[in-house]
């Protein structure tokens, strides 16, 4: 039996809310959203997704582990930098055997702070996953567990549990580790977790059964199957991944380390070459010179900022409570083109109520409403409760479960068969009881030798054009199959929705609506939500089925999902977002586990991948320009003495050749630190077909990079001919 105070809870989250309830709930609303929009920097409103936060003061927590980068087993990874670093080498070595040359100790001690920058960047990142961590670590405290062997219970460490062991959990227990609740309904506080103060409902048999190590039990009592070996848990996997353990580079960072990896060594091949001619034409060069040239040549600032940037992107997931199993489930959602979003609880507010009964063909209201509530007993979806509270209220009937219906066989709500029911066996005779989705009781009625009466039909229709969901009420006795009434179903969609989904359309995403609604119900809502399509009468089969034909055209598709009847979709799109009051199959299928359990977040996740593909695409873009001024700074002072004409080239008139190169060096060098905090919060995102976003990238940081460098060069250069000796 669970207490008065949990019933009432479960009728304020499932059954239609009154003046007092509204009331009682908004403070835990207002709570979770003021919440969301601090971590985000998204609000309510509608506002544009932003970057992470950036403290400058992290540059200096951050600058000990950017020195322990320098190991060349960890700049291995990287082969840009490693090629800084190499550099870096040589002229200090060239700079030791030359004590007295100021310039080669300049140009040694400006390369190894370009490779520092560069480390800086990626500790910077990680440090703020790391910050993270440390918070996670701190709602994984050490319990005692109940274990329950062979109907006994023992006391045993948190640690010792394996998957498959059973244990206790009352009111004041700390879940003491990931697992599925198998008896018993709680209220559990999983502030630990996700951050939210409000309780949660975790019950057995349902889609909100997933339970989590290091949350806590508020009332009644439970029976946890654990799920997760030691070490395994969900918060073990969520701090290895926020600290970078378990980042691996996603295909399009192996992609584009590969090609500046090629870009350094045709650097390499062609500064190699310049030694024979530039000693043909009698001007040979240092190393140290060489050195600076190839180090200005190759896409240095790239290469620095990559791991940073695809670091940061994960991190702007945690900071929305997304956790994502991969960077490439990130880089998946920025080219997802056909979103999948169910349409309760994403499109509309998701309280989809009973609203009223409506007999047919003379049947007794009282009746219908006493079918509607038994057959309704063996549902547990929010729906189901719903006809149960309102059979109960508006009908007087008794409150009643499944324990005070005597000589029943329960026939449980499926998403495959989308109805529940009852067989009632007296005196020798069997009343069969079905309730849900019109066609599928119209075909039970059916087949069981009855007819479903036009009035039947022209009910169901009317309500589903106006946006409501009908479902039929029947029952099948010596009398024969027929229909009792139809019970309307109400609810309404979110605000803004409209605008959102033109937002998509016009970044070339293509939305579905998946529901198991009947067509016209379904066409109704999506013509005022304005979705692109929409798949009524939805089963596990056909969301899988359109995904896959979805992807047989070359797309890539998200969608979200709770439940394990939602595990194969989850595990066959490329992004599939499970919540996490969802199940531990639904959770172990998706690549991304949204800890709000909030299905409209599947739109910002894509955003977010959006985001940063077009800040990785902009750094790189504004890296290869921005070594076109280089070209200009550090040639004609390098051969300026032997072929005057190049002197035409130096259009920003540096001030002299060990000062031109200085200058492109330091710039260098500079333009990372300059660049870290845009890489930490990525470019801001608008939605705008890829042509204008293409454009508009190409003007800022195409000719930015080009143009900033010509200032800042030759900046530097005249700062350096302040400096006496510098010439």
């Amino acid at each position: 039996m669970t207490s008065p105070r949990l019933e009432q809870r479960l009728k304020q989250e499932d059954a239609p809310m009154s003046m007092s309830t509204s009331t009682s709930t908004s403070t835990s609303t207002a709570a979770g959203a003021a919440r969301r929009t601090t971590s985000s920097g998204r609000d309510p409103g509608g506002g544009r997704v932003g970057g992470g936060l950036f403290d400058p003061a992290a540059l200096l927590r951050s600058l000990p582990e950017a020195c322990r980068k320098l190991d060349p087993r960890v700049m291995v990874k990287s082969p840009v930098m490693f090629v800084v670093e190499i550099g870096s080498v040589l002229t200090t070595a060239y700079a030791v055997a030359s004590p007295g040359d100021w310039f080669g100790w300049a140009v040694a001690a400006w390369l190894w702070l370009t490779t520092l920058f560069a480390n800086l960047a990626e500790a910077v990142a990680e440090g703020r996953g790391k910050a993270q961590a440390d918070t996670l670590r701190r709602a994984r405290t050490g319990t005692v567990a109940r274990r329950l062997t062979g109907g006994a219970e023992e006391r045993v460490p948190g640690t010792a549990l394996h998957a498959g062991d059973l244990v206790v959990c009352e009111a004041g227990d700390t879940v003491p580790g990931d697992g599925d609740v198998v008896e018993g309904v709680a209220s559990v506080d999983e502030s630990a977790v996700t951050g939210e103060s409000a309780p949660v409902i975790r019950e057995s048999g349902g889609d909100r059964s997933a339970v989590t190590g290091g949350t806590k039990v508020l009332s009644d009592r439970v029976v946890v199957r654990i799920t997760a070996e030691p070490g395994d848990t969900f918060i073990d996997r969520m701090i290895r991944l926020v600290e970078g353990a378990a980042r691996q580079k996603t295909p399009n960072e192996i992609a584009l380390n590969t090609l500046l990896a090629s870009l350094a060594v045709v650097f390499l091949i062609a500064v190699v070459t310049l030694q024979p001619f530039a000693s043909f034409a009698g001007d040979p060069q240092t190393v140290i010179v060489l050195v600076a040239l190839l180090v200005c040549l190759i896409p240095t600032t790239i290469g620095a900022l990559l791991s940073a940037i695809g670091i940061a992107g994960m991190d702007r997931l945690v900071q929305r409570n997304v956790l994502a199993t991969s960077g490439r489930a990130v880089e998946a959602a920025g080219d997802v083109s056909t979103l999948l979003l169910d349409k309760t609880g994403t499109i509309t507010l998701g309280n989809r109520q009973a609203h009223e009964f409506v007999a047919v063909d003379g049947a007794d209201e009282s009746r219908l409403a006493e079918a509607a509530q038994l057959s309704s007993l063996a549902d547990e979806t929010p729906e189901g409760r719903s006809v149960v509270v309102l059979a109960t209220e508006r009908y007087g009937l008794p409150e009643r479960d499944r324990s005070d219906v005597r000589g029943a066989e329960w026939i449980a709500f499926t998403a495959g068969t989308r109805m529940s029911g009852v067989d009632l066996a007296a005196d020798g005779a069997v009343r069969r009881i079905r309730k849900g989705a019109a066609g599928s009781v119209a075909a039970w009625v059916r087949g069981n030798g009855g007819t479903v009466p036009d009035a039947a039909r022209a009910l169901t229709d009317r309500i589903a054009e106006a946006g409501g969901t009908p479902l039929l009420v029947a029952e099948a006795d010596a009398r024969g199959a027929r229909v009792l009434g139809v019970i309307h179903l109400k609810d309404v969609i979110k605000s803004g929705m409209r605008e959102r989904f033109a937002e998509l359309r016009r970044m070339g995403i293509r939305t579905v609506m998946i529901t198991g609604d009947n067509p016209l119900t379904a066409r109704a809502i999506a013509d005022e939500s304005g979705v692109d399509d929409f798949l009524a009468e939805a089963t596990p089969e056909d969301k899988l089925a359109l995904i896959r034909r979805e992807q047989s055209g070359g797309r890539l598709v998200a969608m979200t999902g709770d439940g394990t009847n939602d595990a194969p979709a989850l595990a066959q799109a490329d992004v599939g977002v499970a919540m996490n009051t969802g199940t531990s199959a639904a959770k172990e299928a998706g690549n991304m586990v949204d800890l709000d359990s909030d299905p409209t977040k599947l739109i910002e996740i894509i955003e977010i991948g959006k985001q940063l593909l077009i800040t990785r695409g902009a750094l790189t873009t504004f890296s290869i320009a921005n070594d076109v001024a280089k070209y200009f700074a550090i040639l004609p002072a390098m051969f300026a003495a032997a072929y005057p004409g190049l002197d035409r080239l130096n259009v920003m008139r540096l001030d002299s050749p060990q000062s031109a190169i200085m200058s492109a060096v330091v710039f260098n060098a500079l333009i990372i630190v300059a660049l870290v905090p845009l890489s930490l919060k990525g470019v801001r995102y608008r939605p705008r077909s890829a042509d204008r976003m293409l454009r508009r990238n190409l003007l800022v940081y195409g000719l930015g990079g080009l143009v900033t460098p010509f200032a800042g060069i030759k900046i530097i250069d005249l700062a350096l001919s302040t400096v006496p000796g510098v010439r």
